[in-house]
């Protein structure tokens, strides 16, 4: 007997600062856990599993998060109500946003099209305690505007062996960055916010674990002065044999965009 099946892609926004990443792990609070605690409260006796568009660190956040629910024998008729009663029963620092049926078709992994990544950080003073879930704080001064020129090396397609943790045989370290791109940050504003802070923008297709954390800690040695513009050239190239020592703190990366083919 053929069983009927249904497939939605649902969008999320969440602070991940509570959260081991995304990943369900034992014994450990994740964004996937939480969901399919959730999912099973509202869909009681409804066979179903999710699936996300990728695996975010702990304390990671994101404004525009996606995960494919698939359903047996079970349609979701009318979308507003689902999203309320989802909503109503998710935790505070999860919200799903949108819910669209996809066809059997649709792969949230190799349909991904685009995502962007932003770091959002300040220095020069302690932050004021609440900016910890979504600034990181650098203490020590920087020089910004060298930054803002060193990211700019960055885009393009680069080997980026030096800007992974624990690599895997079938790892591809051969990536393509289409912006790179170090401003203020505009993205989120509070009163306890300093004065001013900064987001380094990254976009591409894919990235690899840890390595937009790794591309903002080469970038925040490069403006304390402990590596050079051509260390991070070197750094990019397959005979480069080191690795980048300094992997930027979760709780200042958010996925910002997340589009699909």
């Amino acid at each position: 007997m053929v069983k009927n099946r249904y497939y939605y892609l649902i969008q999320l926004q969440f602070l991940g600062f509570r959260y081991s990443g995304w990943q369900k792990q034992p014994n450990q609070r994740t964004i996937e856990s939480m969901l399919i605690k959730t999912l099973k409260f509202i869909l009681p006796n409804v066979k179903f599993k999710i699936l996300g568009a990728g695996r975010t660190d702990s304390k990671v956040s994101a404004l525009d998060a996606k995960f494919e629910l698939f359903i047996e024998e079970y349609q979701i008729i009318d979308f507003e109500p689902f999203i309320k009663e989802f909503n109503t029963n998710l935790p505070p620092d999860i919200k799903a946003m949108e819910i669209t049926e996809v066809d059997a078709e649709f792969n949230i992994i190799q349909n991904s099209k685009s995502k962007e990544y932003v770091y959002l950080f300040a220095f020069g003073q302690k932050n004021h305690p609440f900016c910890a879930p979504f600034l990181a704080n650098i203490i020590l001064e920087l020089d910004i505007e060298l930054m803002k020129e060193g990211a700019k090396l960055f885009e393009g397609t680069h080997h980026f062996k030096a800007y992974t943790a624990r690599p895997q045989e079938h790892t591809k370290f051969d990536r393509t960055i289409t912006t790179c791109e170090l401003k203020e940050n505009t993205i989120l504003t509070a009163s306890f916010f300093p004065k001013k802070s900064y987001a380094l923008h990254v976009e591409g297709e894919g990235f690899i674990r840890y390595q937009v954390r790794m591309i903002m800690g080469a970038l925040i040695l490069l403006g304390k002065g402990e590596l050079s513009m051509e260390d991070i050239k070197a750094s990019l190239k397959e005979d480069y044999t080191a690795q980048i020592s300094y992997v930027a703190p979760g709780s200042g990366l958010l996925l910002n965009k997340l589009e699909f083919d």
